[in-house]
């Protein structure tokens, strides 16, 4: 069984959209998204400013034109991270030619150990094409109160981990939030919503 997903099938086992939908987000006030979050209402990441690997800075109008998805975590991560990053690449591959229009956006929220590179390193080991961003602890707070992201250290024998909230966000291609994809989703599942976000949007 092909198990790759196109806008055109995903779109058809919604059933019947509106014309309304069809027109654009500007038209339709609520998203009818069959696994994720509708954050079409909220209004979050805005402004944040941070640096990837060589220096550059990234707002989200560096993405306008493409689907970012941005999530926070960290490199020593024993869980959710990892599994988050490898979702990702399952979901890319799902959604076929679209999946060249998803960035994924990986922003650490301990940026005292994920240095640039080690940050750089560990997010191109899952992909090539997702991008890392990091920041001064400072920047970092800053982006994650944007977010409404939660994350605090938590000791661990004689170092310590972090824990946090483990939600993506997802935005079109205009930069406006839309859809807001749990953990517990499969890749399957994110690429259906995904899909029909970049057919109504």
């Amino acid at each position: 069984m092909n198990d790759l997903l196109t806008r055109r099938s995903v779109l058809a086992g919604l059933g019947v959209l509106g014309l309304g939908a069809l027109a654009g987000c500007d038209s339709s006030p609520k998203l009818d998204f069959k696994y994720g979050k509708d954050l079409s209402n909220k209004i979050l990441g805005r402004s944040f400013k941070l640096q990837d690997v060589h220096g550059d800075t990234y707002a989200l109008s560096s993405f306008y034109g493409s689907m970012p998805m941005v999530f926070f975590g960290f490199t020593q991560c024993p869980a959710i991270c990892p599994t988050t990053l490898a979702r990702a690449v399952q979901i890319k591959k799902l959604m076929g030619r679209d999946g060249d229009f998803l960035k994924v956006v990986f922003i650490t929220l301990d940026p005292e150990r994920d240095t640039p590179q080690v940050l750089e390193d560990y997010v191109k080991a899952f992909d090539p094409t997702f991008t890392a961003l990091s920041g001064t602890p400072e920047q970092i707070a800053a982006t994650a109160k944007e977010f409404g992201v939660f994350y605090e250290k938590v000791p661990l024998g004689d170092s310590y981990t972090v824990s946090h909230s483990s939600t993506s966000f997802v935005f079109d291609s205009r930069g406006r939030l839309h859809l807001g994809l749990a953990h517990s989703l499969t890749a399957k599942e994110c690429a259906e919503d995904l899909l029909t976000l970049m057919e109504i949007c």
